[in-house]
């Protein structure tokens, strides 16, 4: 029938509005075409439009009729307007909006949402309804309030809402049992909710820079999560149910009033400890035997007067800062942490060691603490076989625990009678240091099945054999106080590597084939000759989270570097460059990035 009068008959396309058809543009920046774009897509990019609302034509992209709906012809068979594809991604990031529409339940297949940097207020309620949603991105706006109905949006994976004015969140956020992304930092927040618990799939939460007075306890059920950012709030204890987060890999309690540490039970894959700046007074031996796969101890600007001879169990550690604290004596015994590679002791009154001793540095300093450990009968061998190599006895004690150790022998080969051995226990780690090695012994290449920690520091051996590219299984290589100047492309194999330890050796940048190796997050890189930072290959380290480039020779910091957000301690003192100045990179990593990150030149 006729549709100028009368009752017209079912029209299947009923729902569809004709708006704005005629028009190329709405006259709210998002023009037909790319409103086209997007229905043929599914994805519709309108960040940085300087948008003051959302056109309606968004919001009814699914249900308008587009204006090539007019020129259907069997004959024109490019314009399938009737096969688009429902809006699943919408970005209006970086523009003026206020507020949000409730019509945004018109796009119920929305699987992303980013509106951050925006003005928005308050959310619509009608959120609730986008039941599909995996990635919410509210950040950088002016919410007081997270509305009840975001915990009906049980797909969701990521939750960001960072830099807003919140105070409390509802309860309802233990419902989203999907969620493995979590960043509420730079609110206004006093407490977290006792059902934040619930979130068994979280990995990474990030709740820094609030006010909070204290973590629920139920913080212990999170046994995914992996990195755990509490910094700059008012806290000033830990749960002990802390110690069950059994897959915590990071955590950062700094600029907080902390008195003590509980124990990580079980938190064996522990390995960054940031909790400088508060108002620790010691170190529990409990603390200390937890911590058995620590590579990073950050206790800078506390109140801690003694440091436990304990803390020699903790023999993974690489990096340890306890500057501005009150410690006036070391133990001896320190020397023997055969991987550590950076000890910071400034602001201490230390009268036990002399200050130029402190001064020359990590590996000097060790060398003077091992020098003045005492022998006593026990720490004597029981007989001469017992280091020797070629007895049963000196094989079993060099070949033990799935570790090949034949460390602090000053030795320039190691006996052949130990591969064999090696190679029937499959031995994951071989540790050569302190040797005299010229050269990586041929025999290694026998363990490239099982072996993923090599340590062969403190030698005089000033090339890699290009054999090494078989050894694809390594994670931890320790190539430090060796000659060396390059590592071989042909190295691209190690895809698996995790930690680089190159210190001490004579680089004058770091080698290409590192930036290849895109699982790698620790690279300790300080006291050789490196000129410049390589800013595009550090950013292909996506994983990046520690960066040692102390006491080279660089003369320019990129202020693009504060965008490597992976990184949780970056080093650059004791190089040419004169910004940032020493009193910003003594601030910390968070600081020191947040510092680059203003001077980007716009």
């Amino acid at each position: 029938m006729s549709r100028r009068g009368g009752r017209q008959p079912f029209n299947p396309r009923a729902g569809f509005q004709r708006t704005n058809n005629n028009k190329e543009d709405d006259g709210k920046g998002v023009s037909n075409v790319i409103l086209k774009q997007a229905r043929s897509s599914g994805q519709l990019n309108l960040s940085n439009r300087s948008l003051a609302t959302v056109p309606q034509s968004v919001w009814n992209i699914n249900i308008d009729v587009p204006p090539e709906a007019k020129n259907v012809s069997l004959d024109n068979q490019d314009e399938r307007w009737w096969d688009q594809t429902d809006l699943v991604k919408l970005i209006l990031a970086s523009n003026k909006l206020e507020e949000l529409s409730n019509d945004i339940q018109q796009l119920p297949a929305l699987t992303v949402l980013d509106v951050h940097d925006n003005k928005l207020t308050s959310l619509p309620t009608a959120i609730g309804e986008l039941r599909n949603l995996q990635r919410l991105n509210i950040s950088h706006n002016c919410l007081t309030e997270l509305p009840s109905q975001i915990s009906q949006l049980h797909d969701l994976l990521f939750l960001h809402v960072q830099h807003n004015k919140i105070s409390v969140l509802q309860d309802g956020l233990g419902d989203l049992n999907h969620l493995e992304n979590l960043d509420v930092s730079n609110n206004q927040l006093r407490d977290l909710p006792e059902s934040i618990g619930s979130l068994r799939k979280l990995k990474s939460l990030n709740a820094s820079e609030n006010q909070l007075l204290l973590v629920p306890s139920t913080i212990g059920n999170l046994k995914g999560v992996r990195m755990l950012e509490l910094s700059s709030n008012r806290l000033t204890s830990l749960p002990e149910e802390m110690g069950y987060m059994s897959s915590l890999e990071q955590l950062h309690v700094k600029f907080n009033k902390i008195t003590s540490l509980p124990p990580f039970t079980k938190c064996k894959d522990l390995k960054e400890l940031h909790a400088g700046n508060n108002n620790i007074s010691e170190l529990s031996v409990e603390l200390l035997q937890s911590l058995s796969s620590l590579n990073v101890l950050d206790l800078r600007d506390n109140k801690i007067t003694t440091i436990p001879e304990d803390l020699i169990k903790v023999t993974t550690l690489t990096r340890l800062n306890i500057a501005n604290n009150n410690v006036s004596s070391l133990p001896y015994k320190l020397g023997n942490l055969t991987s550590l590679r950076s000890m910071v002791l400034d602001g201490n009154p230390l009268r036990s060691i002399r200050r130029d001793i402190v001064n020359r540095g990590t590996m000097e300093l060790m060398k003077y603490l091992r020098s003045r450990i005492e022998e006593t009968p026990e720490d004597a061998p029981d007989s001469s076989s017992a280091s020797d190599p070629s007895s049963v006895i000196g094989r079993t004690e060099a070949v033990a625990g799935k570790t090949l150790d034949y460390s602090n022998k000053k030795s320039g080969t190691i006996p052949v009678s130990l591969w064999e051995p090696a190679k029937e226990s499959g031995v994951t780690a071989v540790n050569f240091s302190k040797n005299m090695l010229t050269q990586v012994p041929e025999n290694l290449i026998l363990l490239h099945k099982t072996v993923v920690d090599v340590n062969l520091s403190v030698n005089k051996i000033p090339a890699l054999p290009v054999e090494m590219q078989m050894m694809v299984n390594i994670t931890r290589l320790d190539l430090g106080s060796n000659g060396l100047s390059t590592i071989p492309a042909v190295f691209e194999t190690m895809t698996g590597m995790r930690e680089l330890v190159i210190s001490y050796n004579r680089f004058t940048k770091i080698p290409e084939v590192v930036f290849t190796w895109s699982n790698l997050e620790n690279l300790l890189a300080n006291d050789n000759q490196i000129g410049e930072i390589d800013l595009t290959g550090l950013k292909r380290l996506t994983k990046i989270s520690t960066l040692d480039l102390q006491n080279n020779d660089i003369g320019e910091v990129p202020p693009e570097l504060g965008t490597v957000t992976s990184l949780r301690s970056l080093l650059l003192a004791g190089n040419r460059f004169r910004n940032p100045r020493p009193a910003i990179l003594n601030k910390g990593t968070v600081a020191l990035l947040a510092y680059l990150r203003d001077r980007i030149p716009t």
